[in-house]
């Protein structure tokens, strides 16, 4: 029983941390950028680097962890079809995150050249911000569709037939 809590405490403080490192990133990258000033995009964008580092990829980690263990505890399978669409639905923002994670570094040294040299930023700097912004969309929606999966686990039936599983 301590097990349990103890996994689903884990859990939903990295899926916490995953909603809530992303959003702050978002917001605090959206700001620094509005002020169109490189020495504040530069500032804002090398500690949006740390922070993804850190608590974000940390998290990334963890949350497939604790999510199978705690499937496991509580005898669920991993064929039931909310963990399936959650699972389907985590790769696709890692699919979204891993670029983000890149453009963020490449606006970031972008951003610290055009202050080296006391510039305004330049256009690819300008393209990689709005195809940043737009990642995010799909990926911040995903997680708050993985956060209403773990929250109802709706009946979405079993998808242990497609991969051979008996039932019995």
């Amino acid at each position: 029983m301590i097990t349990y809590f103890v996994l689903k405490y884990l859990h939903v403080i990295g899926a916490s941390v995953l909603l809530g490192t992303g959003a702050g990133i978002a917001f605090f990258m959206l700001l620094a950028h509005l002020t169109g000033r490189p020495t504040i995009i530069a500032g804002v964008a090398r500690i949006v680097v740390i922070a993804d580092f850190v608590f974000t990829a940390t998290a990334v980690v963890l949350q497939p962890i604790t999510g199978v263990a705690l499937a496991w505890n509580v005898g669920y399978s991993l064929t039931e079809g909310w963990i399936v669409v959650s699972i389907i639905l985590y790769i696709v923002t890692g699919m979204f995150w891993l670029p983000v994670v890149w453009m963020q570094m490449e606006m970031r040294r972008l951003s610290e050249a055009a202050v080296e040299t006391d510039s305004a930023l330049p256009t690819r700097y300008h393209d990689l911000f709005w195809r940043w912004f737009a990642f995010g969309f799909p990926a911040f929606a995903a997680v708050l569709a993985i956060f209403w999966l773990m929250i109802t686990r709706p009946d979405l039936g079993s998808w242990g037939s497609w991969l051979g599983e008996r039932t019995p």
